[in-house]
């Protein structure tokens, strides 16, 4: 069994006054779309977000096919490492698939290669473009993700890929990404301009 956490916590502050998360793109919630992608390669969806999201979350997953769990952050605007350590502490398989809610091109498979890659390691992180680590877009083992993250929040770290130093993980660079899935599975949407222009690749 395996699991996925979706990142819905954030404040989508370059998106205006609508939570982005439950945004319509092309007719569904953007994170119904990202949630879609990954129903053939998870058992079962954590959704991570506010109290105030829980209603509309509920409603953009009503017929999803899949158990859902939604975890909601005990204290809000932690940021997304705070948002990791809080999906990953409601997931119930050793490993899970962590990723943002505004990437709804999320290749399947390049998400079954990194749980294939992260097995005996505590994550599998891809690396692409600038070099930049996609720690929303990777696969960690759950208990030692939670308290990598304990420990750099404690350590008053805020920087997402801060618990990756406690953390034994393999890095997926873009080379081997390329060789099984497409760049767009890191593509994010921050804008409704951006929403715009995407939706014509849904239809």
């Amino acid at each position: 069994m395996t699991d996925a956490v979706i990142l819905a916590g954030g404040r989508s502050t370059r998106f205006g006054d609508t939570d982005k998360a439950v945004a319509r793109l092309a007719g569904r919630a953007m994170i119904r779309r990202v949630a879609d992608r990954l129903l053939s390669t998870t058992d079962r969806v954590v959704v991570n977000c506010r109290a105030d999201q829980v209603e509309a979350i509920g409603e953009a997953f009503a017929d999803y096919p899949r158990p859902v769990t939604v975890a909601e952050d005990p204290d809000p605007d932690e940021g997304p490492m705070a948002g990791i350590r809080t999906g990953l502490r409601a997931t119930e398989s050793e490993y899970a698939f962590v990723v943002a809610c505004d990437m709804p091109f999320v290749d399947p498979a390049l998400v079954a290669h990194l749980f294939e890659r992260a097995r005996g390691n505590d994550a599998a992180v891809p690396r692409v473009g600038d070099g930049w680590f996609q720690t929303t877009h990777a696969v960690y083992r759950a208990e030692a993700m939670v308290d990598a993250c304990e420990r750099a929040l404690e350590a008053g770290e805020r920087k997402v890929i801060a618990p990756l130093e406690h953390l034994e993980y393999v890095v997926i660079d873009e080379r081997e990404v390329e060789r099984v899935a497409s760049l767009e599975s890191f593509e994010n949407l921050n804008t409704r301009e951006e929403f715009e222009r995407a939706a014509s690749r849904f239809r």
